[in-house]
């Protein structure tokens, strides 16, 4: 018997290119699982009212993994399901209707974007646990959530042991400052970012750090995020990655740098 979708629908909202930030960390990312998984089945959750952004997944890992890449992109509206049946190339890209659930699939890869940002905080751990439960042995979740036009956003990197890192990421020539990235933390630190908890901490010194370094905006904005995240780290703070991801405009750190307090 089929298992029941767990989820509830949520908007739908969507934009050609709005996720390109996080398919270009997945596949520098996490990329080596998915070319040495014995089966590169990858599930894009929540999709929403249109199919683009599950079929530019496919197309980036497709290039830049490995070509027999297969993507299934789920969605607990039927409707969307029916809405994305022309997009569909079997067996490299399909649809079906699923949940938190994963529909049965044992996938490596999960990308579950802008979905549990519409849930309340307390649905989370639940929700992870469900997914982490359904990947394949080894297999990953990338969990988040960016702005419309995916200029900034935040995601964590999670196994079947639980959360792994942070990472935030935005583009850096429409940056105006790092305390605009708050906005789009994950749901599972959304409402973490108050004095006492470690990831208010995170914003707070990469906001000041990006105000100290004022004298580099004459060299460009990727200059003054490089100088900032590197001032990050030698302050302490465990940030991942080398400056090749750094100019990026991302700063990926450590989850346990940013766990919310009791977690």
């Amino acid at each position: 018997m089929a298992q029941r979708p767990q989820g509830v629908v949520t908007r739908g909202t969507t934009n050609p290119n709005r996720l390109r930030r996080v398919d270009n960390w997945i596949v520098a990312t996490c990329g080596d699982q998915l070319r040495s998984a014995a089966d590169p089945l990858v599930v894009d959750l929540g999709y929403g009212a249109t199919p683009v952004t599950a079929v530019e997944l496919r197309a980036r890992l497709a290039a830049g993994v490995r070509a027999d890449v297969r993507l299934v992109g789920l969605e607990i509206d039927p409707a969307r399901v029916v809405a994305a049946a022309p997009a569909a190339d079997p067996p490299r890209l399909t649809f079906a209707r699923g949940g938190f659930e994963l529909a049965g699939l044992r996938p490596a890869l999960v990308r579950a974007f802008n979905v549990l940002r519409q849930y309340d905080e307390r649905d989370v751990a639940a929700a992870w646990r469900t997914m982490t439960a359904a990947l394949a042995p080894g297999g990953l979740l990338v969990e988040g959530t960016c702005d419309e036009l995916g200029r900034l956003g935040g995601w964590v990197l999670l196994d079947a042991d639980g959360p792994r890192s942070l990472t935030l990421a935005a583009r850096l020539g429409t940056l105006d400052t790092p305390a605009t990235l708050a906005e789009r933390l994950p749901k599972a630190l959304i409402h973490r970012n108050v004095p006492g908890e470690r990831v208010h901490d995170l914003v707070r010194a990469l906001d000041e750090g990006w105000r100290a370094t004022a004298a580099y905006a004459p060299f460009g904005p990727r200059q003054r995020w490089l100088r900032t995240v590197a001032g990050l780290r030698e302050a302490g703070w465990p940030v991942l990655d080398r400056p090749r991801r750094w100019r990026l405009g991302e700063l990926t750190v450590p989850w346990s740098a940013v766990a919310p307090a009791g977690w």
